[in-house]
């Protein structure tokens, strides 16, 4: 694993970059990506998804040539929550119902294992999971297929087994969607959602799982497309500084890796080299784009930018990502 200082500022801000691709085997654009870009990681929809040997062999294709390019290893991500969101399907093990199913410690704990452990087989090393969004009681929601049955308490508590049972098969988990998106029926797929939810009672109820989740030694989490008024009135939580700074890492003390959800998404309305401002001033490591354009190149440039003007801030991010990749590699090793 390449140390910080090893590392030029090109394969720095790249290691910032997660990012999805066309095609189902290692293309010259993919290689682009890796070799020119020097992306940290990528991440596979279904259109990338034949089979599991064809998945195999990809990620293997990947890493290797990666590693040719004297870069660390790759995330190599999928969503993979079951229910709705699961993007590897038969003969991998489902579970149609999904997270709504998962009521005991022990359905999530086969969840996650069963999970974590043919995810692994196949080459991945991340899943966009466990969701720890809150659904109020009584409310129908965006969320209602996704999200973990029962109190606060009891969707942290379940989401922990997820992530410590994805982890013990060595896949990283990636909790989500900071600070909460189970308050909405609208889709950020589709338009920003806005909130006035007073803090207190996110404080009270949305933020408890990942507490609980952060308590248990969650390494990376994923922020919401949502802007929640009572916190930032300008800015939806993955591209505010008041909700990374402010909130995820200043009042709850959070020090591990922070990504964006889909910069694509059209709740971001702003332009990339906007949203590539406000990812590092907000000390959001990891800007998280799906699907292919010159967006990528854009929020390179602008990162590298910044890390220009901002050496320090920089490093901080970029060692939170080795320090990930480094327990990504210990994962493997067990």
């Amino acid at each position: 694993m390449p140390e910080l200082s090893d590392m030029t500022l090109d394969e720095q801000v790249g290691q910032r970059l997660l990012v999805g691709f066309d095609g189902t085997n290692l293309t010259d654009d993919l290689k682009y990506l890796i070799g020119t870009l020097k992306v940290g990681g990528v991440i596979l929809f279904a259109p990338n998804i034949e089979s599991p040997a064809q998945v195999a062999s990809l990620c293997a294709d990947m890493q290797a040539y990666a590693a040719d390019c004297g870069l660390p290893p790759l995330f190599i991500s999928v969503d993979q929550e079951g229910g709705p969101v699961a993007r590897m399907k038969e003969p991998l093990t489902l579970f149609p119902e999904g997270t709504p199913a998962l009521k005991t410690r022990e359905a999530a704990r086969h969840f996650g294992s069963t999970t974590g452990k043919e995810l692994f087989e196949v080459g991945y090393n991340m899943d966009m999971a466990p969701v720890l969004d809150v659904q109020p009681e009584g409310f129908s929601g965006i969320m209602e297929k996704r999200v973990f049955p029962g109190s606060p308490q009891e969707v942290g508590d379940l989401g922990v087994e997820v992530m410590e049972t994805l982890e013990a098969e060595g896949v990283l988990a990636v909790v989500k969607h900071f600070p909460g998106i189970g308050r909405t029926t609208l889709d950020s797929h589709l338009t920003l959602p806005v909130l006035d939810t007073p803090f207190t009672e996110l404080a009270r109820t949305d933020l408890v799982p990942f507490e609980i989740a952060f308590g248990a030694g969650a390494s990376a989490v994923m922020l919401s497309h949502i802007k929640y008024t009572d916190i930032d009135a300008q800015w939806p939580a993955s591209l505010s500084p008041e909700v990374v700074k402010g909130v995820l890492r200043g009042r709850m003390g959070f020090n591990g890796v922070v990504m964006t959800d889909d910069l694509d998404m059209k709740a971001i309305t702003c332009d990339m080299d906007t949203a590539a401002r406000q990812i590092f001033t907000s000390d959001v490591d990891i800007a998280l784009i799906c699907h292919r354009s010159d967006r990528y190149e854009t929020l390179a440039e602008t990162l590298k930018a910044m890390a220009t003007r901002f050496p320090g801030a920089n490093a901080l991010a970029l060692g939170r990502i080795l320090a990930l990749k480094k327990k990504m590699a210990a994962l493997a090793a067990t």
